[in-house]
């Protein structure tokens, strides 16, 4: 078997942040592999449809689409649920290349911001059986995009920032040793678990999309803002990804 894996970062919904790399890398796949995850999030295999029909020169290239299982949000024991969900996704990311591309080959995935933050693709590429060659193509991630979005920057001068998800500032409380916290993958809005006090927040939803929100400001006056808006756009979208930073301010 000699199948090679390009894992591409797209960025974070406009098709505008694709680097040079990631077009060229999109050109030289033998197949184009598009997750479908439900209706609620048709808009994401969307734009990855759109990304390949803007960039793609390669007559060559075919595109295929499949479905992605579902995790079962139910399993009290969390690592077991996401170890039980990779190997679920690996499985069908083997069906869909041996089914669509065979054992030879070149085959990509596109990848929501960066494949090495807060992203599975590698650790579920390294369930396949057998283990292609893989290879990564950098994106802009989340992070990137919403300092951009709020002309921040990330650090203060000489201090560290700490990147987290909302399930651990929930459990664990604002973290030691650091004035900024990003927080991704926040199921809710962790935020509302700490004491705003001294607390800016910086906050974006669908950051890159035509449906892009921000807000900024002192967490205790903006915080119920966000939960507002964000439970008006999940509504209406039916998903919502967002990601937001938090910064002490004395």
């Amino acid at each position: 078997m000699s199948v090679t894996l390009s894992l591409i970062g797209i960025g974070c919904g406009d098709p505008e942040q694709l680097t040079l790399a990631a077009i060229r890398a999109i050109n030289a796949a033998d197949l184009v592999l598009i997750p479908r995850k439900g209706t609620q999030k048709s808009d994401l295999a969307e734009l990855r449809r759109t990304i390949c029909a803007d960039v793609l020169t390669n007559g060559q290239t075919r595109i295929a689409e499949f479905d992605l299982p579902a995790r079962d949000v139910g399993e009290s024991d969390y690592r077991k649920g996401v170890d039980d969900w990779h190997d679920a996704v690996a499985a069908t990311w083997s069906q869909a290349i041996a089914g669509h591309l065979g054992n030879e080959g070149r085959v990509a995935l596109l990848i929501w911001g960066d494949p090495s933050l807060y992203d599975s693709s590698l650790r579920i590429a390294r369930r396949l059986d057998p283990v292609p060659s893989i290879e990564v193509v950098p994106g802009i991630t989340s992070i990137q995009a919403l300092c951009a979005v709020h002309a921040l920057p990330l650090n203060e001068i000489g201090e560290p920032f700490l990147v987290t998800t909302g399930r651990r500032l929930r459990e664990g409380g604002w973290p030691d040793g650091t004035g900024t916290v990003v927080v991704m993958l926040d199921g809710g809005t962790a935020f509302q678990s700490l004491d705003p006090e001294g607390l800016h927040i910086w906050w974006g939803a669908y950051l890159g999309m035509p449906d892009q929100i921000i807000m900024s400001g002192p967490l205790g006056e903006i915080g119920p803002r966000i939960v507002a808006a964000r439970q008006e756009a999940r509504e209406q979208h039916g998903w919502i990804m967002d990601s937001y930073i938090l910064k002490r301010r004395s």
